[in-house]
Order: structure tokens, then C-alpha cells, then sequence
């Protein structure tokens, strides 16, 4: 393994090159193994909400991260059966909302499948670039879409962060064992 030196940029290399390998040889583990693994794992929760041209469109996701600060870069993982998928993959802009440990309804109605998730009592306004922007929630991002990988039976979205919206502080909404639950600061 050895160090990499570009523009500043360090970048570790097992075998002189940074590019994608693919899948492993052999069989991956179950996916129930997978599940109850990673139900161990907390996660935040978040909403990400887009712009169809006719609608708002949005569903909850606990696969967030901060990806690069340098640019600024979040990534979020959707199933490609997800009622929201299309309109995520063509949107140009998207919203995240990070939520606050009392919006568990809020996440809930998001997830739900055959509803309109932006009915009453869901309070929105249209934000930057038309993407829908939920209102009390502890912070948001409004994101230029800059990549979309296929993986798995999921998409990886990239998005850079282009308008920041800051609200009071709360402590976070977290998925924790199937269950809604906070963390304490």
C-alpha cells in the first residue's frame, strides 16, 4: 500500500489504483444476516424530498452521510422499487431534511407506501430550485444532484449542497432495531 500525492489530495492505494474493484468471489452473506446486522446500527433520519414538475415527491432515508467536505458532498441510498426512485434519478435538485427525535409521525409518513405524503398536516413551502422544503425540521439541505450509481438493488445519489437551511437545535430523530428512538447530547 502506498500514498498518493494530487493537488493537495491524499489518496490511499492497495494496488496502484483507486478504481472500482466490483463484487467479491463467492457467495455474500444472507440477507436477513445483512439486516439483522445492520439493525444494530443506529442511523439517522432524514427526509429527501424532490420536485417531479407536477408534485412534491419524498420519502424517508436512513443511509445519509457526509460524504466529502471538501467540496461538500452527502450521499443517500433509494431502492430502485421505491415509489419515489424515477423522480429522484431525473430530478436536477433535491432536498435533506434532518429531523428532530419528536418528528417520529413526520418520518412515519414519509415511509408509508400509496399515501400523499405532503397532505395536511405535512407543512412544506417550495424552497430553491422548486424543491419542496419541510418546514420545522432542525436543519436542511438543498443539493445540486451530481452523480447516480446503480448498486445492488439501490441507487447511490451524490448531491453538493447549495442552500442551507438551519432551524433551532433538537436532538436527532434515529432508526435504531426497527424503532424510532433519540440520542442524548
Amino acid at each position: 500500500m502506498h500514498q498518493s500525492q494530487d493537488s493537495g489530495l491524499h489518496v490511499w492505494q492497495a494496488s496502484g489504483s483507486c478504481s472500482p474493484t466490483g463484487l467479491a468471489d463467492g457467495e455474500p452473506i444472507a440477507v436477513d444476516a445483512f439486516r439483522r446486522v445492520f439493525r444494530r446500527h443506529p442511523a439517522g433520519v432524514a427526509v429527501i424530498t424532490v420536485s417531479d414538475g407536477a408534485k412534491p415527491v419524498g420519502f424517508t432515508a436512513t443511509s445519509l452521510a457526509s460524504l466529502s467536505s471538501t467540496p461538500p458532498l452527502v450521499s443517500f441510498g433509494i431502492g430502485r422499487t421505491a415509489s419515489s426512485w424515477a423522480a429522484v434519478c431525473t430530478a436536477e435538485h433535491l432536498a435533506v431534511h434532518l429531523l428532530a427525535e419528536d418528528q417520529q409521525e413526520l418520518a412515519a409518513t414519509f415511509a408509508r407506501s400509496g399515501i400523499d405524503r405532503f397532505a395536511p398536516p405535512t407543512a412544506w413551502r417550495p424552497g430553491p430550485y422548486g424543491v419542496p422544503l419541510l418546514e420545522d425540521v432542525p436543519a436542511a439541505l438543498v443539493c445540486r444532484k451530481v452523480y447516480d450509481l446503480p448498486a445492488g438493488d439501490h441507487t447511490l445519489v451524490i448531491g453538493q449542497p447549495v442552500h442551507a437551511v438551519e432551524g433551532g437545535t433538537a436532538r436527532p430523530l434515529v432508526y435504531l432495531d426497527g424503532q424510532y428512538g433519540s440520542v442524548s447530547r
